[in-house]
């Protein structure tokens, strides 16, 4: 990874704060708080200052996979990663398990295939989900329908002509890990110096395609279960490969659970048909439920939007503001809470005997 070839937004951060390019390393590989990060040909494996622990008010303020950071050298095997410069572009969910907070999956990423398999895994409203995350983190979406050897071309097409039908203008490409048949088409899609992410289900060949595209089997891979019609987990955490015309990609976990955050803004373009539906609604605060004069309802009713993309909206705008409200408890919560600290410190120090 050449320093030389830093991201616009990268290097004029360095440029505008002084920092040398001999101090910039790029994170490649998160195993909870320990981190391995990539300075020219040299792999250190690194550990966050204290301040940067202190400090941080949520994980998303600790590094993540594709993050571009200032560090210095310990010795020739390990340093400190002094500070996470600011991310162009993020991939998130909500953190399992844990209301209210948000969970970093990459960082600075250029474009996210995003692979379902043909058979079970299909799922048009999951694809939509995924288009949402990627909306909201400003990271370009291209859909990779894999297994195609599993079903006639002509299916395949139809398959492919179904989401194109439901998701406009969105890039599709069918590839088969069995036969290799569009992975040349993929790899057009990849440009030197540009980061790439695979998305999706366990069991759907992500960790397949980055061993094609590395020319060795690097990742262990394993298929969707026939007795479950669910994946079996295989990457267990996120890692970076440079591949040999210099682009960059991500492997991440299967995930099952894929939590909408706060971006509202990322659902309306995610469903653009919709928002653009909305302008014509009677009210300018229509929720699309069941207002009279409402043009969504009126285009869902005459077949000229979907009713499934029209569900899938409603579920995840639900989804969206539940999120929103719990950050916002949450951080009522905290505020009250810091208030009770402060009156608690203030009264023992007027109580102390003089």
């Amino acid at each position: 990874m050449n320093n030389n070839n830093l991201p616009v937004d990268i290097a004029k951060f360095a440029s505008e704060n002084n920092i040398p390019h001999s101090e910039i390393a790029r994170v490649v590989t998160v195993h909870k708080e320990r981190y391995v990060i990539q300075f020219g040909n040299s792999f250190l494996k690194a550990e966050i200052t204290g301040n940067i622990r202190y400090t941080a008010q949520s994980s998303a303020d600790f590094p993540t996979v594709g993050d571009w950071i200032r560090f210095t050298p310990m010795d020739e095997e390990n340093a400190i990663i002094l500070e996470v410069f600011p991310r162009f572009s993020v991939l998130e969910r909500q953190a399992v398990g844990k209301h209210g907070e948000v969970q970093l999956i990459a960082a600075n990423v250029d474009v996210a295939f995003i692979v379902q398999a043909v058979g079970h895994d299909f799922n048009p409203n999951r694809l939509e989900r995924y288009l949402a995350v990627c909306n909201a983190g400003n990271i370009k979406p291209i859909m990779v329908l894999s297994k195609t050897d599993l079903l006639p071309e002509d299916e395949c097409k139809d398959l492919i002509n179904e989401v194109k039908k439901r998701i406009k203008n969105i890039k599709a490409i069918a590839l088969s890990n069995e036969t290799e048949q569009g992975l040349d088409v993929l790899k057009a899609e990849l440009e030197s110096h540009k980061t790439y992410c695979f998305l999706g289900s366990s069991g759907v060949g992500k960790s397949t395609i980055i061993n094609h595209l590395l020319n060795k089997n690097v990742l262990e891979t394993k298929s969707i279960s026939e007795s479950t019609n669910k994946g079996r987990h295989t990457t267990s955490h996120r890692e970076l490969f440079l591949l040999d015309n210099n682009s960059i990609v991500i492997d991440t976990p299967g995930m099952r659970e894929l939590g909408i955050t706060d971006s509202t803004n990322a659902i309306d373009v995610t469903f653009d048909d919709i928002a653009e539906l909305a302008n014509a609604c009677k009210f300018n605060d229509c929720t699309h439920n069941n207002e009279d004069g409402c043009a969504v309802i009126a285009a869902v009713e005459s077949g000229e939007l979907s009713s499934e993309a029209y569900e899938n909206y409603l579920k995840l705008k639900r989804e969206q503001e539940h999120f929103s409200s719990t950050v916002y408890e949450k951080r009522q919560r905290d505020k009250e809470f810091g208030k009770m600290i402060k009156s608690v410190l203030k009264e023992k120090k007027r109580s102390k005997p003089r």
